[in-house]
């Protein structure tokens, strides 16, 4: 079964065909007959050297059992993971409005906040004043804000309950 896509955008999808090729003890030249595409194609897509297409995504999700845009998601989550990395941008929150003792157990710095997205919410929204919650709100967006809230386990101190009331309801 192949993996949430959410949980691994960002990655190539030859690096996961692989895998999944790998796992069900096939054969390059027998996933190319099955989805009806070159060997050499597929070859070239296990190896991260070529594109998925939308035709061919669609063939591969009929053959393997996820949503026929399942590996063009893939596709274009790493076309745009690899042109923000040639950029040299990093995506980052004002960090003059956030107290680096939040993350006293980490290289603050180092931070990769696209990455840690749950986790730096779950830490300034325990740990946060309004204007560092107003911040990560403005910054993620509350739409995304909320999404992961609603992925947070039941494991946080009281006041992230408090300050989700006080700023999503």
């Amino acid at each position: 079964m192949l993996p949430d896509i959410n949980k691994i955008k960002g990655i190539h999808p030859g690096a996961i065909l692989k895998r999944e090729v790998k796992k069900r003890g096939l054969k390059n030249k027998d996933l190319a007959l099955m989805v009806d595409e070159h060997a050499q194609t597929i070859s070239a897509i296990l190896k991260e050297k070529r594109s998925v297409n939308p035709k061919l995504s669609i063939r591969l999700g009929k053959q393997l059992g996820v949503e026929e845009d399942y590996f063009m998601l893939l596709q274009a989550s790493y076309d745009v993971k690899k042109a923000y990395q040639k950029t040299g941008n990093k995506l980052i929150p004002n960090l003059k409005l956030i107290r680096k003792a939040i993350f006293w157990d980490t290289d603050f710095d180092k931070i990769d906040w696209l990455k840690n997205k749950r986790a730096i919410i779950k830490r300034i929204f325990e740990r946060g004043n309004d204007i560092e919650i107003r911040e990560i709100l403005n910054f993620y967006g509350t739409a995304d804000v909320k999404h992961e809230i609603r992925n947070i386990g039941s494991s946080y101190l009281d006041s992230f309950s408090k300050n989700v009331a006080k700023y999503l309801s």
